[in-house]
């Protein structure tokens, strides 16, 4: 878990008359040429001609941005089993930009695309792949169980298209609310903030709820459907006299982070996060999985798979 806290060459032939020497002269440019021209790097699209090239169709939630730190570990887990991006591979990118609703049209147009494998980098992206490709390989990212979910038969022998990593983020609700709860004894109400488009609100808010109860705090729940909620929720919270909040994991938040972290300083209520990234960017605190680190072993996952292993026979890790 990370626990953070912020602040030819070649040459003509001996002998024989002049005029063999051109004959000879001119066969062997030729042969030259030819040779050059076979040797010298092509566009992918050039090269598809001769042997195809496997495409992944990357389906991004959240927006290029927020997750580019991400997509670099991801790069980084094909590389280490034999694949570059614009090399001996190439990678199509779809970004919901934060808005759920929007990942069965995309899922649907990388199917269309014929990519070679279909990666999902959350939750709802991985039951929008899901549902759009029966047959095409999967390779998911989520913090939720991918059994419950139903994306997986089981973790050992997930059985069907689809495998991938899954931090269980959402099963350490209860230690983070713990801990928040530690930082700041005066709170007597702790909120929570959920996407109402994340498949894991209910069970995170279920947890949230079990938590509070056991450590005798009051618990305000504050629902937004889109960033632009944001201000209005954070009214919400102060109005409830809510001076901590627990910021569910959820990829739109990730998307949403630098407004996420504003509002909470601004208001003064001490946030919790599920990953690092916000404690970089200004937030006063994460406990949560490393999740560069599954991004790379979505990567080296993906590209496992380009070399002919069968998801269904790929334990979820």
């Amino acid at each position: 878990m990370c626990y953070s806290f912020g602040r030819n060459t070649g040459g003509y032939p001996e002998g024989g008359a002049v005029t063999n020497r051109l004959s000879y002269k001119r066969r062997d440019f030729i042969t030259l040429l030819g040779g050059a021209a076979a040797a010298w790097p092509r566009p992918l699209a050039a090269q598809g001609q001769q042997a195809a090239v496997p495409v992944i169709g990357f389906l991004n939630s959240a927006s290029p941005d927020a997750f580019a730190p991400f997509v670099s570990s991801f790069l980084r887990g094909l590389e280490a089993v034999g694949f570059v991006d614009g090399q001996n591979v190439m990678i199509e990118y779809r970004s919901a930009e934060g808005q759920p609703d929007r990942l069965p049209a995309l899922a649907a147009e990388l199917v269309r695309r014929q990519v070679t494998v279909l990666v999902a980098n959350s939750t709802a992206s991985a039951l929008a792949a899901k549902e759009a490709a029966s047959t095409l390989p999967i390779v998911f990212l989520t913090g939720g169980d991918p059994v419950e979910l139903g994306l997986v038969a089981s973790f050992n022998r997930p059985g069907g298209n689809a495998t991938g990593v899954s931090f269980l983020v959402n099963k350490l609700v209860e230690k983070r609310l713990e801990l928040l709860a530690e930082l700041t004894p005066n709170a007597t109400a702790l909120g929570i903030l959920v996407d109402a488009g994340n498949p894991n609100a209910l069970t995170d808010t279920k947890a949230a709820q079990v938590a509070a109860q056991k450590i005798g705090r009051r618990l305000v729940i504050v629902t937004v459907g889109s960033k632009s909620e944001l201000d209005a929720a954070f009214m919400a919270l102060v109005q409830q006299q809510v001076s901590a909040l627990f910021v569910a994991a959820n990829v739109s938040f990730i998307a949403w982070r630098d407004q996420i972290i504003a509002l909470a300083a601004r208001h003064m209520i001490a946030a919790s996060y599920s990953g690092r990234d916000f404690v970089v960017l200004g937030g006063l605190m994460s406990y949560g999985p490393n999740q560069a680190d599954a991004h790379r072993q979505v990567g080296v996952y993906t590209g496992r798979i380009l070399k002919g292993s069968n998801p269904a026979d790929m334990p979820v890790m």
